[in-house]
């Protein structure tokens, strides 16, 4: 069984865009599990948006649209890509506490840094870095302008909070 949402990738939220797939090894058992996600469906809502799944159609559905937005996703994957590789950089050359590869062999727009909730309070608190405090951060925020700035918030907070 596969979820997935497609609302942040073609810019459809609140739409609930997505799919649910699901393969059994017999046609029967598709059969069956078909039916039990029927019944689950519509126990959640019985008239689901259009408007989002008419949207995704027709980008999809026709050539150049579809060519443009996979254009645009590879664009935001590689913005996203370079935000770890700058980050990651960073944190190296500032001789940050820690091990990194992580950042890089992540995917997505979010990042789970390894950070405590202590030391992202710090970042918050006193470096106005932004993130949950289960060290979860948008690499969207990062840019080659700011890695260093980050990185070295992320050094404070590690060497603080020892210290506390």
């Amino acid at each position: 069984m596969v979820c997935q949402s497609y609302a942040k990738i073609m810019g459809l939220y609140c739409e609930r865009i997505g799919a649910l797939i699901f393969v059994g090894q017999t046609p029967e058992i598709s059969h069956k599990c078909l039916s039990q996600m029927k019944i689950i469906v519509r126990s959640i809502y019985s008239n689901p948006p259009a408007h989002g799944a008419r949207v995704a159609s027709m980008c999809l559905n026709n050539r150049d649209m579809r060519r443009e937005w996979e254009d645009c996703v590879k664009e935001m994957h590689a913005r996203i890509r370079r935000a770890r590789s700058h980050l990651h950089t960073a944190l190296k050359t500032s001789n940050v506490p820690g091990s990194w590869e992580h950042i890089l062999a992540q995917n997505g727009m979010f990042s789970y840094t390894g950070l405590t909730k202590a030391q992202c309070e710090i970042l918050i608190e006193k470096h106005h870095i932004y993130l949950l405090k289960s060290g979860r951060i948008s690499m969207c925020g990062i840019t080659q302008e700011n890695a260093k700035y980050v990185a070295e918030a992320f050094n404070d907070a590690i060497l603080t909070a020892k210290e506390n």
